[in-house]
């Protein structure tokens, strides 16, 4: 790090966090009350709610609301699978010997369930509009794989990706899609609410998310039957008998009611935790100008993020010498330039947490030898690569070399963010 990045600027007393929970009482009362009429396990009036009001949020006809968005993505990326390959034998995966298109950087959750299914993802890589699936790649999918029809599609950081583009593709294919908008529940692409783009599309409450239950996520459909099977599949598959009578895999997946409690007291606020984030968002573009930096894009003419995580690209030409390994990083210090290895320690040293991009899923040791389809075509490019004056052809590749998440949490103050902002213009001093 560079001498002087710190000089005068004392740590924060209290850790200035990436994004944690916002609670606001609310969410007391609805647990007390599934304590005091003793309705705390997977059935309740907290479920119940939480469902009806995340159906109508998003507009969807029926919400599921079960214990985790991986949950969720689990069995709407299985219920997929069965539409388009009838069920499995049991033991067997619904997807098995079968390929599916996938976000690559993303988080691994939204992936993972493809393997969970006996599938194989292969990755499509990122767009530099927005940070999300490229349509253009996604055919060029098609082309090399003809024969898929599954296409998991993650919301990156809040920003809706180009959502009728990608559907336009998948339609033209006859493909599915499972829209993981985890990140973006609240966001809108064409006045549309994320969670409305796919044939099933989940939403998560994960404690670091925009409206948290600590845990917690909702799987979304206009099918009464589709809702209904996923329903019967969080709570083991149970049949309507007088004993436990199973005839197919089920899961341990469903919402408790004291989640849904803690959930039922935030949903009345994503609309100021959506500003509050947006004020963090523009409080940093504001205070970069002048940087070799930018922030995380969306078009603002037809895209209104949720701000989930405010993000830093830095630009090519202003990039210092860094490596990374599997679990850690090197970096040169150059007067003028940085790096976010170095940003991240800057920014750790006065008590402020960051943390490096996702690194995109056909980067990571478990799915290097799954396929990974650029616009240009299939391949894997160096990860270091910068073309100048031009596109790199693995585009998530360079966002993860160039890119970071800042502290976005919505109890920060001005005053902090401006220190933070003042820390990390020092480091291109």
């Amino acid at each position: 790090m560079k001498q002087g990045v710190l000089e005068g600027i004392s740590p924060f007393e209290k850790k200035v966090w990436l994004a944690s929970p916002t609670m606001h009482g609310d969410e007391q009362k609805w647990v007390d009350e599934a304590i005091r009429t003793n309705w705390v396990s997977t059935v309740g009036e907290n479920l119940n709610e939480v469902e009806r009001q995340c159906a109508a949020i998003i507009g969807r006809k029926y919400a599921v609301a079960l214990s985790a968005g991986t949950a969720a993505l689990h069995l709407a990326i299985r219920l997929a699978a069965e539409r388009l390959y009838g069920a499995p034998r049991a033991g067997r995966g619904a997807l098995e010997g079968k390929k599916a298109f996938c976000s690559d950087m993303t988080f691994d959750a939204t992936v993972n369930p493809v393997a969970y299914e006996g599938g194989e993802a292969v990755f499509i890589d990122t767009e530099y509009d927005t940070w999300n699936m490229d349509p253009e790649a996604l055919e060029k999918a098609f082309e090399l794989y003809p024969e898929v029809r599954l296409v998991v599609i993650a919301h990156l950081y809040g920003t809706p990706g180009k959502a009728d583009e990608l559907r336009a593709v998948c339609d033209r294919h006859g493909a599915l899609i499972v829209e993981d908008a985890a990140e973006s529940f609240g966001a809108t692409y064409k006045g549309v609410q994320t969670g409305m783009f796919g044939d099933y599309s989940v939403i998560s409450f994960n404690g670091n998310k925009i409206i948290t239950g600590s845990a917690g996520g909702m799987f979304l459909t206009d099918s009464l039957a589709d809702a209904n099977r996923v329903r019967k599949w969080s709570t083991q598959s149970r049949e309507n008998a007088a004993w436990y009578q199973h005839e197919e895999i089920g899961y341990n997946y469903r919402m408790s009611n004291i989640v849904g409690g803690v959930i039922r007291g935030q949903i009345p606020y994503l609309g100021e935790h959506i500003a509050q984030k947006k004020a963090i968002y523009e409080r940093y573009r504001e205070g970069f100008r002048g940087l070799p930096v930018s922030m995380n894009p969306f078009d603002e003419k037809i895209a209104e993020p949720n701000y989930w995580l405010s993000c830093l690209l830095i630009d090519p030409d202003a990039m210092a010498p860094q490596e990374r390994g599997e679990q850690t990083a090197l970096y040169i210090s150059e007067p003028g330039k940085s790096c976010p290895t170095e940003i991240l320690e800057a920014i750790a040293a006065i008590n402020a947490e960051g943390r490096p991009i996702w690194k995109p899923m056909h980067m990571q040791p478990i799915y290097r030898m799954h396929g990974f389809v650029t616009k240009a075509g299939s391949g894997r490019a160096n990860s270091n690569a910068y073309i100048a004056g031009g596109e790199t052809p693995d585009v998530g590749a360079d966002i993860f070399r160039r890119g970071l998440c800042l502290p976005s949490d919505n109890k920060m103050t001005p005053e902090q963010q401006d220190v933070i902002i003042e820390v990390i213009r020092r480091c291109f001093a």
